[in-house]
């Protein structure tokens, strides 16, 4: 099952540059990298990047991140939280995350 994080550019910038990351400013915070499911990631857009430009997708396998854990979160719904930095090597594929009409334009995404 794919799962997806949304990055700013800075933050996908140092991902590239360094090859690893502790995730966005949120997911130092809150001591975990914060990711969505296809159903999830629209909605995830719309509350935390609403009119952001310049974002970049990335698709994760989830069978094969260690440990992620499925928690509630908005609405009590289950979402990934991975406890431990992120890697390029984890990332299975990214894509541009555009703006239009004050709306995200995702990928096929399948759940």
């Amino acid at each position: 099952m794919l799962i997806y994080k949304i990055f700013r550019q800075p933050e996908w910038a140092e991902l590239e540059a360094d090859g690893t990351t502790k995730g966005a400013p949120i997911d130092v915070a809150d001591g975990y990298i914060h990711f969505s499911t296809a159903e999830q990631a629209r909605e995830t857009a719309a509350k935390h990047f609403a009119g952001e430009s310049d974002l970049i997708l990335a698709a994760l396998e989830a069978d094969l991140l260690e440990p992620l854990k499925w928690e509630p979160s908005r609405g009590g719904a289950l979402f990934p939280h991975l406890y431990r930095e992120l890697t390029t090597d984890d990332i299975a594929w990214t894509a541009p995350l555009p703006l239009k009409d004050g709306a995200h334009i995702f990928p096929d995404l399948v759940p």
